[in-house]
């Protein structure tokens, strides 16, 4: 998708992240703590992002311009300038991408709310299918998931029709997200014996598509499906349904042993179920400046698939850690924080492919 389809609907900048939320924290509590999202929040969280960026000032003036945290700061800064006033271009058709690693905790579902948070707060209409049984997705978005709540399992195993399972995030306008639930766990036997159970999710995002066009609901511009760390049923339908793949590959030699794997199921999918089907973008994360290792792995990577690695890199953040205890994103948790910048640079330059 290139800038050449963008349409001519004007969206508001990118920079309003935080907005979305009236009330949310500017200034994220120094560790989690667990505590359920009504807790009431310590009294520094009420100080105002004025006093916040004087306080950053004083800190910058005192520090010498060539010790690493002055030029850490100095580096953000200039990363934000190029940000501010941006406007992101609105895709022609329904962006679908399959976010996927078979590899558990490389940051699958932190990668997928928050990009997904990103374009839907730059006034992008955003859905987020989660289709992981531990519904971690549904977590950081402020969703239900009960047991008792009708989610993506009811879609793909009960022909129930997605429209009446999404339901908007609270937290940041224009962003939806369809539950999953506990139920899920089984879906993986249950599907062995459906008709045509490698396109249940598909037909269920056409007719959805449809269902919003006739009710004259805005398009979809992306819709974000956050997959199980594995390579059963559940991942093959979100394969078929997307037409691109982006691939969080955390910055460790493990994560590499396990794209090759990756790739090779992809390229059956392409050959058997879903031509359309194209690694598009992958994202570095946890990445840790400290270490040869991480370097090394980036460089690797980078080599391998220059087209695809998104310039912009996630590091390890304790504020992308702390964001889903409060059911929230690093967007609207701590939107000053290096995580939430990063993040919002991952999805400008995604959104500008």
């Amino acid at each position: 998708m290139t800038s050449s389809d963008v349409s001519a609907q004007r969206i508001p900048p990118f920079v309003s992240l935080g907005s979305a939320r009236a009330g949310a924290a500017s200034s994220a509590p120094a560790a989690a703590t667990g505590q359920p999202k009504s807790v009431a929040k310590p009294a520094t969280d009420d100080v105002s992002r004025e006093t916040g960026a004087a306080a950053r000032s004083n800190v910058m003036d005192s520090l010498d311009e060539s010790s690493p945290i002055a030029q850490q700061l100095a580096s953000e800064s200039k990363r934000r300038e190029r940000l501010r006033g941006r406007r992101l271009p609105r895709p022609s058709n329904t962006r679908i991408l399959t976010v996927a690693n078979q590899k558990g905790g490389v940051g699958k579902t932190t990668t997928t709310v928050n990009i997904a948070a990103a374009l839907a707060s730059a006034g992008l209409q955003v859905l987020v299918v989660d289709i992981d049984p531990q519904g971690n997705a549904s977590t950081a978005l402020g969703v239900e998931h009960h047991a008792e709540v009708d989610s993506i399992y009811d879609v793909l195993i009960n022909d129930l029709p997605l429209g009446d399972v999404v339901a908007p995030c609270p937290d940041v306008a224009n962003l939806f997200c369809a539950p999953a639930t506990i139920h899920l766990a089984g879906a993986e036997i249950e599907l062995v014996s459906l008709v045509a159970r490698e396109q249940r999710l598909r037909r269920a995002l056409d007719v959805y598509a449809k269902q919003r066009e006739s009710e004259g609901l805005p398009r979809l511009d992306y819709v974000f499906i956050d997959c199980p760390p594995s390579l059963g049923l559940l991942t093959v339908n979100a394969f078929c349904a997307a037409n691109e793949v982006l691939i969080p590959i955390q910055c460790e030699y493990y994560a590499l042993e396990g794209l090759s794997q990756l790739l090779k199921n992809i390229e059956m999918i392409q050959k058997h179920l879903n031509g359309d089907l194209v690694v598009s973008t992958i994202l570095l994360t946890m990445y840790d400046g400290r270490t040869n290792l991480a370097a090394q792995v980036a460089a690797d990577v980078r080599e391998h698939f220059p087209q695809q690695v998104l310039t912009a890199v996630v590091p390890r953040s304790v504020r992308i850690s702390e964001a889903p205890s409060y059911q929230q994103t690093v967007m609207t948790y701590d939107p000053s924080s290096t995580g939430a910048l990063s993040y919002l640079e991952a999805a400008a330059e995604l959104a500008e492919r």
